[in-house]
């Protein structure tokens, strides 16, 4: 029995489906999707991927937690990374610390920035998938293996983010100083993120049918992206200078010496420091079990020293109970060689390693001798002895026996910090000049004669800063080994610094990020104008896309792919569907050849995302 004409007709129709669902499948730009699709959620084939309908959400609840959970994740780890970054210029006290609580050296303050940086590079590499699949309307789904990645990813972020703030919260005045330099281009890279996302926030925003979404989606996006505009309303830099008010750079005064290129607290290391053009010189003071001031800044000599070796039994005696016979036994340089705290032993020329083998305790007296020879300033902090030390009481009047006594140095050219009986040391020797570590009124410093104060650089502002220099009280800012922070003093005002870095700090001409209130303000309207303009663009492209509306009078519409133009299903009128050319010329002409009987093209795996073919 013959089967009806409408019977034919459907199964016609049904065919042609097929045939078109496999035409899609060889005409269709597939690479890049399959791409997308198979890092992020490992669907390598096309049957394995659906495309979301207009009107449909991008994912399942549980695809839309994890892709929440992404987000949250990127933030997070964003955040750290920015964080540990900016705290490079104290990676050096990091790694010391973990040296006292292990018992040994290792640079796990690059460690952990390396580790931060290969997780974030992973979970941005996952967002930018997703974002791009919602860009191609392709439905998310994360693979489990990238899910167990991100909640790796998120619990070191909290886990690093919470000890370092328990055990090094005065990192968070680092990065709010960072910000004083970074925040106009953090603004650019902020405001052209929001620009890029706007591609797949328009796609979703035009195909969502509940105006709730639309709102929501839409609004959050609007609030954010106004906010990042606005931001440099409330703005501060010191580097933002009119032409002609930046003044002099810090001098700078070496931490330890050049520790950097020698072993702290010995010759060499002062010798690199005024070889690099260093104003001043910091050390520390302490006193033999003899009398003998000698250079040491920690309160025992395992970490600089090879006691452990010399006297085995008294790793852990406090430095001052040590003779001055006792201390020129032991090696101060040999350390430098075998931990290499910053990196840099291996640019020494040989004869420089081998001074640094050979590096001792130095004196006092010696440090005073090499700065009165090269006219050099000198602050060092002096450590009082131990109870049961015979100079317990006495330190510093034997301290400063050797300033008068037994060195070359003129008074005025030592920055004297130690607070204790600073009367005393006023009336002995008025022509010291007085520093002191902490801030006060200027009214109260100029009580106790004090002409410098050596604040951490965390403390700094250019407010305070210009305060105390209108009372001829000049500000030393400590320890700043990076050139942003140095810049950021520059900037300030900072009359001195006191660094590791100062064969690097000495090549500065001008401080990075400086740009004049013009210039800053042309960056801004700049910015947001253009971001502006293309998010207007991106919207209005979506929204004609979206209706099937033509560029121009006469214009052909094609298909985003370029191969095949849309057929779009006419919402306005249920049952009935409309058609629109389809197929470009070779594609029409295969379809045409193929015959419609084939069982192929009745077992091909079925397209969801695309609506009826009708001829």
């Amino acid at each position: 029995m013959g089967r009806s004409p409408a019977s034919l007709s459907k199964l016609k129709l049904g065919k042609l489906k097929v045939v078109r669902r496999q035409l899609l499948q060889r005409y269709e730009h597939q690479p890049f999707i399959s791409c997308l699709a198979g890092f992020y959620g490992c669907q390598w084939k096309r049957y394995q991927r659906a495309r979301a309908q207009p009107g449909e959400c991008c994912c399942s609840k549980l695809e839309c937690g994890s892709f929440g959970i992404l987000i949250v994740t990127f933030c997070l780890t964003l955040v750290f990374l920015y964080f540990w970054s900016e705290a490079q210029n104290d990676y050096n006290d990091f790694d010391w610390f973990n040296f006292w609580k292990m018992g040994f050296w290792f640079p796990w303050s690059l460690v952990l920035l390396i580790v931060a940086a290969v997780l974030f590079t992973y979970i941005a590499i996952l967002l930018v998938l997703a974002v791009c699949l919602l860009s191609e309307g392709q439905r998310l789904y994360l693979h489990w293996s990238h899910k167990i990645g991100i909640l790796v990813t998120l619990t070191f972020s909290i886990s690093a983010t919470a000890v370092l703030s328990e055990q090094w919260s005065k990192e968070w005045k680092t990065l709010l100083l960072s910000f004083q330099v970074t925040a106009p281009f953090l603004h650019v890279g902020g405001v052209s993120l929001m620009t890029l996302l706007s591609w797949p926030v328009a796609l979703h925003f035009f195909r969502m049918n509940k105006r709730v979404r639309q709102v929501a989606i839409l609004g959050l996006y609007l609030a954010v992206l106004f906010t990042l505009y606005l931001v440099p309303l409330g703005m501060y830099s010191p580097c933002i200078k009119e032409e002609g008010m930046l003044g002099p750079p810090p001098a700078l005064i070496g931490h330890r010496g050049a520790p950097m290129l020698a072993p702290e607290n010995t010759q060499l290391s002062f010798e690199k420091a005024v070889e690099a053009g260093g104003e001043g010189l910091e050390t520390d003071v302490t006193i033999s079990y003899d009398g003998v001031p000698f250079l040491m800044h920690d309160n025992t000599l395992w970490r600089t020293t090879n006691v452990r070796e010399v006297f085995p039994n008294r790793t852990d005696t406090p430095a001052s109970m040590f003779t001055w016979s006792e201390l020129e036994m032991l090696n101060a340089g040999a350390w430098f060689l075998s931990c290499d705290p910053f990196g840099t032993a291996s640019s020494l020329d040989p004869d420089d390693q081998v001074r640094a083998q050979n590096q001792t305790v130095p004196r006092l007296r010696d440090f005073l001798d090499l700065a009165a020879l090269h006219g050099k300033l000198v602050i060092f902090d002096l450590y009082r002895p131990p109870s049961d030390h015979p100079y317990r009481d006495t330190w510093i009047n034997r301290t400063l026996e050797v300033l008068h006594n037994e060195s070359s140095l003129n008074s005025s050219q030592i920055l004297w910090l130690p607070s204790e009986q600073r009367d005393m040391v006023q009336e002995i020797d008025p022509a010291l000049q007085q520093t002191s570590g902490s801030k006060t009124s200027i009214e109260e410093l100029q009580e106790n004669h004090i002409v410098r104060l050596n604040l951490h650089y965390s403390s700094m502002s250019q407010e305070h800063i210009s305060k105390y220099s209108s009372g001829n009280i000049s500000t030393n800012l400590y320890v700043i080994s990076q050139p942003w922070l140095y810049s950021l003093a520059w900037c300030a005002g900072a009359q001195s610094v006191t660094t590791n870095a100062l064969h690097v700090l000495k090549k500065l001409r001008r401080p990075l990020f400086l740009m004049t209130p013009e210039e800053y303000s042309l960056m801004w309207i700049l910015t947001d104008v253009v971001s502006l303009v293309l998010i207007a663009i991106v919207f209005a492209f979506h929204w004609w896309r979206e209706r099937g509306l033509p560029f121009w009078s006469g214009s052909r519409q094609t298909h985003e792919n370029g191969t095949y133009s849309k057929f779009r299903t006419d919402h306005s009128r249920p049952g009935q569907i409309r058609r629109i050319p389809f197929l470009s010329e070779a594609p029409r002409r295969a379809l045409v050849a193929l015959p419609l009987e084939s069982s192929l093209y009745l077992n091909a795996p079925p397209m969801q995302g695309y609506p009826l073919l009708v001829l």
